[in-house]
């Protein structure tokens, strides 16, 4: 079946969600309703501490299989797909084979920090990296993972000296994989997350391909957010691929237009917050990036990040025996009393404080569902350190919108709106990045009202809530 020549009055668009523990494939209309959705969950290697790692192959097969079923899914309603757009893991790389696509690397997570020692001897270069990136020095972003493939594989070095290496975000080896044109191709949102990207000039750096000793030549060529970057087969069906972002980058816009007045947070794997701005903003400690960019328009956001969201959850699982975390939590939260403190650097302490290798540990004691707590609430105060830094730009933010897996969480949204002083909303479609993705793919339309309504936060007087956190703040201090 060829691309469809005449648009729909009523489109669908595709959208695809590459994360940390999932590939999805969602189906949306105009208006930002959800036809059809199918999930595949994906693996997760940790050989050392510092390192995490996936299986590209794993990763194809599962988009694979989640866009035929998501397509197959909707029946004759499939003709109406009219575009596709993917959001994926920031910050994750790639290297690969551009004759064959064959994979010379895992995928090496955004949560991998095995080069942060290399890192290091760049430290006097800081200042000038963050200003031509918006980020700081850090491990956890492509540049210093793909030096460490081009010095330690094999089949990398091989491939480069032959000429026919690729290498750059995890994006653009999923495009290549799932296009029919094997496109060599970058969006903005990816790949700002190399390190090796200037948000100014919007193209590979050449003084920051030099200090990191990365070649340009296996390197995507960057093109805007919204591109023809290839036909996507559904078996059967070919589908035009036109808008490629970050998971983050595409959350922003769940519900709709940006509210200049709004703070966005999105809790998954990690946390993330974020204000949007229409000229690149700079803040100590905290990010500058592109979330955005075509021909009509340019956005940029502000940044924090919060490295041990779920993550944390997952280790206190392991570390304290304790089963199934995340189910329990809700009445864990409720519960009345004070809890222990917890120093939150899992997976390296991200804003404002960057420490690549920070000894998280527990202030106090308690039992077991305690200590929970602690983690969860640990979450809520590193946003809120962040918070407060973007408070000082104007607009003054008025709201927060809550999105992502753990926003599920009554209690952290309410801590959340307590500490902040600011009501919280957290919309009932949780899935915010295949909607944000939905809505750029339909042009960004004035209407885009929610199906359900979400649940609003409103802040309430929490003494103790915000005594732990001074306490946590010093705690913190005492740490670094």
């Amino acid at each position: 079946m060829a691309c469809a020549s005449a648009t729909p009055s009523n489109p669908l668009y595709l959208c695809i969600d590459q994360g940390g523990h999932a590939s999805r494939a969602l189906v949306f209309d105009s208006r930002g309703v959800l036809h059809a959705s199918s999930l595949r969950e994906v693996g997760v290697h940790v050989p050392q501490p510092d390192r995490l790692e996936q299986d590209p192959e794993e990763l194809v097969a599962s988009l694979h299989a989640v866009i035929v079923e998501a397509v197959a899914s909707l029946g004759d309603k499939a003709d109406r797909i009219v575009g596709a757009g993917i959001a994926t893991q920031r910050s994750s790389i790639v290297c690969w084979d551009r004759r064959t696509g064959a994979v010379l690397s895992s995928v090496i997570s955004w949560q991998d920090r095995r080069a942060h020692e290399w890192l290091s001897r760049l430290a006097a270069q800081g200042n000038e990296v963050k200003r031509r990136t918006g980020l700081m020095l850090s491990a956890h972003y492509g540049a210093s993972k793909l030096r460490w493939c081009l010095d330690h594989l094999p089949a990398v070095t091989a491939a480069r000296r032959e000429g026919h290496l690729a290498m750059g975000p995890l994006a653009s080896f999923l495009l290549f994989r799932l296009l029919e044109e094997k496109p060599l191709l970058a969006d903005p949102a990816n790949a700002a997350r190399t390190l090796l990207w200037n948000i100014r000039t919007m193209d590979w750096d050449p003084w920051l391909l030099e200090r990191f000793g990365v070649p340009k030549e296996p390197l995507p060529r960057c093109v805007p957010t919204h591109h023809p970057f290839g036909i996507l087969r559904a078996k059967e069906r070919r589908i035009p691929l036109i808008v490629a972002t970050g998971d983050q980058s595409a959350a922003l816009f769940s519900l709709g237009a940006l509210q200049p007045g709004a703070a966005y947070i999105n809790m998954g794997t990690g946390a993330f917050i974020q204000r949007a701005f229409k000229q690149v903003p700079e803040a100590d400690g905290l990010l500058a990036g592109m979330v955005y960019f075509d021909t009509d328009r340019a956005v940029f956001v502000l940044e924090g990040t919060v490295n041990g969201a779920g993550a944390a959850l997952q280790w206190a699982e392991q570390e304290w025996g304790l089963e199934n975390i995340e189910a329990y939590l809700p009445e864990w939260l409720a519960r009345a009393g004070d809890v222990p403190l917890f120093l939150n650097g899992l997976g390296g302490l991200g804003a404002p404080y960057w420490v690549a290798e920070f000894d998280s540990r527990l202030i106090g004691n308690g039992e077991p569902w305690q200590k929970a707590v602690a983690v969860a609430e640990s979450i809520m105060f590193l946003l809120q350190v962040n918070f407060e830094i973007m408070q000082k730009f104007p607009p003054v933010p008025t709201n927060i919108v809550a999105t992502g897996g753990l926003a599920g969480l009554d209690g952290l949204c309410q801590r959340l709106a307590d500490l902040s002083g600011l009501p919280v909303y957290r919309p009932a479609e949780h899935e915010a990045t295949a909607r944000g993705t939905a809505y750029l793919l339909a042009g960004f339309p004035g209407d885009w009202p929610e199906e359900k309504p979400g649940t609003p936060f409103k802040p309430k007087q929490n003494t103790g809530l915000r005594q732990r956190y001074q306490r946590w703040r010093a705690e913190m201090q005492r740490a670094l």
